[in-house]
């Protein structure tokens, strides 16, 4: 997807805090384990994610370049732009005045952009002098139907 024409004007949504039970049982995603009402503390799931509120700006994510790193087409990223960028970290780049998400990554003394989605054809971008990386992704947030 060509976004050149995108004006990249990111806008940082306020972090009401909305707290909600947290339980103290760990979900096992393998075999079930018996219920129990365990409640810990109170959560707000927004500042779990936002570690630096006035650096923190939301992007929904357009494609499907990181679904091995378990970020999908409608995805909400909370990306950090004083997160530190290293090599595994997922960033937010400017790339010849496109935006793209992807892994940071290093090979044979270069960096790359490297999409992460196995069995799909995404070639790894070369970063250059003009290429910024603009934030690092902090947290991920979807939505899935319960209706």
């Amino acid at each position: 997807m060509d976004n050149s024409d995108i004006p990249i004007i990111p806008v940082p949504i306020s972090c009401v805090g909305t707290t909600v039970p947290l339980s103290g049982i760990l979900v096992p995603a393998g075999f079930p384990s018996p219920a129990a009402d365990d409640l810990e503390d109170e959560i707000d799931p927004i500042a779990w994610i936002v570690r630096h509120p006035s650096a923190t700006f939301w992007w929904r994510v357009c494609g499907d370049s990181l679904l091995d790193e378990g970020i999908q087409d409608g995805d909400l990223i909370a990306v950090d732009r004083a997160g530190k960028k290293r090599v595994g970290r997922i960033v937010l780049a400017l790339v010849d005045g496109s935006i793209t998400v992807k892994k940071l990554a290093r090979r044979d003394g270069r960096y790359w952009l490297d999409p992460k989605s196995r069995g799909r054809e995404f070639i790894p971008i070369p970063v250059t002098d003009s290429t910024e990386i603009w934030g690092v992704v902090a947290g991920v947030v979807r939505r899935y139907s319960v209706d």
